[in-house]
């Protein structure tokens, strides 16, 4: 009878409709938060320029060399670093070291070492090698002298090793081509872009397209073409999808020159941040004036990325 009469009773109702507000006020900040880490994490992606300047700068060290022993201190990355690799790796000889969009390409004879630096890994050369500290996972030791040593706090990265033609392997083979090849080209992107009303943002970071463009680079490629990066693909012509091109290839070679964007953990090869993140024109800068025409850019979602434009200088 007690419970029955509480049940009817208005205070109690008011008291339980509080309680469960309360509870979801709780449960969507907690969401808010997930999410702030996870987009944290994503800004600190080595993105194309920072896998190139880790590449340009071990090469010296690496091609030529052979693997004098590999060590594995925790295998659990991104998937499971093999058990046989240190095996199968050892006094093999590294040809050259290439790049196929965000993977690093180990070449050794037939077969190829697959490296992924994952949202905060790095692939340091060392001469002198340093005690290892937290989340060092691997060290792949040349008989040049030289130790390269793979750091990745999130172990989101991969080392794989793929036996034969590597560009045949499921992470490689379905890649569009390379901002710098010539395939990717004005007619290239009109053809692939006729039937998309996805945002050209969107449309520009799809690998199947083209490789590598990723967030921080596909907002300030977008800006320095004049393009917002709302409008759908396919409405935009020729001629603005190859000033599109261009920028992108030159947005890419600006921020390879100055050794990528250290936003978070990024360090190349050598330990050194790099500085691309200075010159931003709007990623990052929501609020702030545009560089160019002093009006307040902007920040949108889109595919659940921080996208920023210029409302004045984008159309």
């Amino acid at each position: 009878m007690e419970r029955r009469s509480r049940r009817g009773d208005p205070a109690a109702k008011v008291h339980l409709k509080l309680y469960l507000t309360n509870l979801a006020m709780q449960q969507t900040a907690s969401i808010a938060r997930s999410c702030d880490a996870v987009e944290s994490s994503i800004r600190s992606m080595p993105e194309l320029p920072e896998v190139e300047t880790t590449r340009r700068g071990i090469t010296p060290h690496a091609t030529g060399a052979r693997v004098r022993v590999m060590r594995v201190y925790d295998s659990r990355l991104r998937w499971p670093v093999p058990a046989d690799l240190p095996a199968r790796i050892a006094g093999r000889r590294i040809d050259r070291v290439d790049r196929r969009s965000k993977y690093l390409l180990f070449r050794l004879g037939e077969d190829t070492l697959l490296i992924h630096l994952g949202m905060t890994g790095s692939l340091r050369a060392f001469r002198d090698l340093p005690p290892r500290v937290a989340h060092d996972h691997v060290d792949l030791e040349l008989d040049s002298g030289v130790t390269l040593r793979y750091h990745d706090p999130r172990r989101f990265g991969a080392i794989l090793w793929v036996t034969g033609a590597a560009e045949g392997h499921p992470l490689l083979a379905a890649l569009g081509p390379e901002p710098f090849d010539a395939a990717f080209d004005a007619d290239h992107f009109w053809r692939k872009t006729r039937s998309r009303s996805a945002a050209i943002k969107l449309a520009l970071m799809d690998n199947h397209l083209v490789v590598g463009v990723g967030n921080i680079y596909a907002n300030e490629a977008l800006f320095r073409a004049g393009i917002r990066p709302t409008i759908a693909a396919r409405r935009l012509s020729r001629p603005r999808l190859a000033r599109l091109v261009m920028e992108v290839r030159a947005t890419l070679t600006d921020a390879i020159a100055k050794g990528g964007s250290t936003l978070r953990d990024y360090v190349d090869s050598a330990g050194e941040p790099g500085y691309f993140q200075l010159e931003y024109f709007v990623y990052g800068r929501e609020g702030e004036p545009c560089r160019i025409c002093g009006a307040r850019i902007k920040t949108v979602r889109l595919g659940g990325r921080a996208t920023s434009y210029c409302p004045t200088c984008q159309r």
